[in-house]
This record gives structure tokens, sequence and C-alpha cells, in this order.
């Protein structure tokens, strides 16, 4: 059963900005993961989602209820964590756990200390104001008060954004375990490895526009093979990047000229193709690795020479 469904949703603000006729749905119990750079869509959508912004044209619901129409009946039962962490001025962390606890209609003190616990918010911490936190310490204030009022529902966008790398693997474990208690979980992020730790399925998100909604399982069993070579010199590197524009056997995935190397994908069907061609080059390296959620996800954004925000951290 979808407990959350985002059925063609439009929003255009104009000069290509925005979200194009996205669909998406997350079944009761799976974890989500909406990938792609800053500025592809995800958090726009997840705007919309939750009730914040309304369609241009499409819907978005969540337990079956309009979120735009029927936002207060909803949020009671949805964590959310921003991408971007503005807790208000005047407060203690205290004060802003009471607030939220208030704005949830709901007070689980076993929970809420639990969760300072797991995510290490101090008594001295959270005496202090909100304005003087870190960036570290204002995100897992954040993720607290997602989390503290036990929701079904978990809407993430960028949740470990700010967290050291120790925090990251607390909150991948915690998510895990949130799973297995059969939490309905949207990830959005730009960090495979966070992603591809956690998410049953995955959308990928390019220019506002869904590009590809897979199992994770599938492309950890993919026919799909990936090979990493290294050629002997400059001018062998040139030809052969020169050459690859010319087949069909094979899709560069990565170059690097420093270095020589280009990684290359290529399908089950194609592997003779492939070293039938690669005899024509002098390398000095030549080896297969599985393919990665990042290799699949550089196929869509090869062609963009650069773009930000993500990492495999």
């Amino acid at each position: 059963m979808s407990v959350i469904e985002v059925n063609n949703l439009t929003k255009d603000y104009g000069s290509g900005r925005g979200v194009f006729d996205v669909s998406l749905s997350v079944n009761e119990g799976e974890v989500f993961g909406f990938l792609g750079p800053n500025g592809a869509g995800k958090s726009t959508t997840i705007r919309h989602l939750l009730g914040f912004s309304k369609p241009q044209s499409g819907e978005c619901k969540i337990f079956g209820k309009d979120t735009f129409q029927k936002y207060y009946e909803i949020l009671s039962s949805v964590g959310y964590i921003p991408g971007e962490i503005a807790l208000p001025a005047g407060l203690t962390g205290y004060g802003f756990i009471e607030m939220m606890q208030k704005l949830q209609h709901n007070k689980n003190d076993a929970r809420l200390k639990e969760m300072l616990g797991l995510f290490e918010l101090k008594d001295n911490v959270l005496k202090g104001e909100t304005k003087r936190m870190s960036l570290g310490v204002k995100r897992k204030l954040a993720v607290v008060t997602a989390f503290m009022s036990d929701p079904e529902v978990l809407i993430l966008d960028e949740p470990t954004s700010g967290l050291d790398p120790v925090m990251q693997e607390v909150f991948i474990k915690f998510i895990e375990d949130e799973k297995a208690r059969g939490k309905t979980v949207l990830l959005s992020s730009h960090i495979f490895s966070e992603v591809d730790a956690t998410c049953d399925r995955i959308a990928i998100i390019k220019d506002g526009r869904i590009v590809s909604q897979f199992l994770a399982d599938d492309l950890k069993h993919a026919s799909q093979k990936t090979y990493k070579i290294r050629l002997c010199d400059g001018a062998e590197f040139d030809r052969f990047m020169s050459d690859s524009k010319n087949t069909n056997a094979f899709t560069v995935i990565k170059n690097r000229p420093d270095s020589l190397s280009v990684t290359l994908s290529t399908s089950d069907d194609k592997v003779n193709d492939v070293i039938a061609i690669l005899s024509k080059y002098s390398m000095t390296e030549f080896t297969h690795r599985k393919e990665t959620l990042e290799d699949y996800f550089m196929k869509f954004y090869k062609e963009d020479r650069t773009f930000e925000g993500v990492n495999g951290v």
C-alpha cells in the first residue's frame, strides 16, 4: 500500500527551474531514496509533499489525503527534517524541543531521552541558545525533534548534512532500525553511501524531472559490467577517448587524463565486443569492478561538465 504519493507534480518557476511531471510513491515499511545534486528538484518536491506549497498541477498525498488541503491532519504523524536548518531565535535547545512537542501534539519523554542519548545532545548544550549552536548541533536537534514523537512516516531532506562522519554512521544505523520497525521513509540525499546503505527503491532526479526509478537490489545484481582501464601514455588516452565516441559497445562513465584512466560500463552481451576494441590499445591496467550507485547515477550526468552537491561521503 502506498503511504506517500506524488502524482504528476509540476511547479514551474521559469528559466528551467522547478519540477516537471514528477511521480513517485513510497509503500508502507519502505525506504525510498530520492537522489540528485543540489538544485535538481528534491527539496521543491518535498515542500509540496508536506503541503508547504501548492502544486501548479498534479497532487501530493500522504495516507491518501491531499497534503495541501489536509496539512494539519497529516503532519502529526510525519517526522520531517528540512534540508536547511533555521531554528527560531530566542529559544534554548530545550525550548525548541518543547515548542515542537506542542506543535506535534505528542509528548513521549522516553523516546526523547533515547534520541538525545543516541545523538549525543548533552544537557549543557540544550540549555544554550539556538542561535549560538554549531551547524552540527542544530542538525542533531532537528533529527531529534523529527523522531521524538515516534512518527509513522519520515520525510528526510539531506538529513546528515552538517553531521560529522561518526554521527552520519549513527544516523544510517538508526534509519535501518526504523525500517525494521516498519516505518515508511522518504530519504532525499546527494550522498551515495547513505542512499545505497538504506534504500529499497531509488529515484534519480535531474533538472526537475525523474530520469530513473529502480529497485536497489536490481542495481546490485545488474547485468551491467564496469571496467577500469589505464592507457600507457597520453597519446593512447586521447586516441581511446576520441574513438569511444563512435561505439555503442560501452559507455564512458569517468575519465581521468591526469592518471590516464577510464571507467566504462557495458552489458553482458557486449563484453566480447569491448574486449576486441580494447585489444587495439596499449594499456597498463584492465580491471573489472561491480557497478556502483555512483556509476549508474553518473550515466545521467556524464554530459554535464560540472555540477554541485553530489558525493560518495
